[in-house]
């Protein structure tokens, strides 16, 4: 058996992302513990995860140039990330209340309810839920 244990956003602030994925996303923060790159220098290893969820997101601090310019830009300006609930409605309208920004209005797709938003890092993210047909 395997599954996808992890996978990294770069952000540009621990705790700012941190604050976006618990706070107003409702993620559990799973970890946080310092930690050295290669060179030896501090940073943290930081993962959230959806409540219930095996998949976790490990929040990685943009280190040099390239990392830096990668930040909001991880899948090339393309939504690459996707968050399915439940409760489409309701979460929407909390997200939206915290300030998160959408980029498209929900609506039906054929796959579900759908809501394009923007992460704290400028990444773009399907809000997915049940269909409304």
């Amino acid at each position: 058996m395997a599954h996808i244990d992890l996978f990294t956003i770069i952000v540009g602030d621990y705790d700012e992302a941190i604050d976006f994925f618990v706070d107003v996303l409702g993620f559990e923060l799973v970890e946080d513990s310092p930690s050295a790159t290669n060179d030896g220098r501090p940073k943290r290893w930081v993962v959230v995860r959806p409540p219930n969820a095996t998949t976790g997101i490990l929040l990685a601090r943009a280190d040099g140039a390239r990392q830096d310019a990668a930040v909001g830009s991880q899948v090339a300006g393309r939504v690459g990330f996707f968050l399915r609930v439940d409760n489409f409605e309701q979460t929407y309208d909390r997200m939206d209340s915290a300030g998160v920004v959408f980029l498209s209005q929900p609506h039906n797709e054929a796959y579900g309810r759908i809501a394009v938003f923007l992460d704290v890092a400028g990444n773009r993210w399907d809000l997915l839920g049940p269909s409304e047909y």
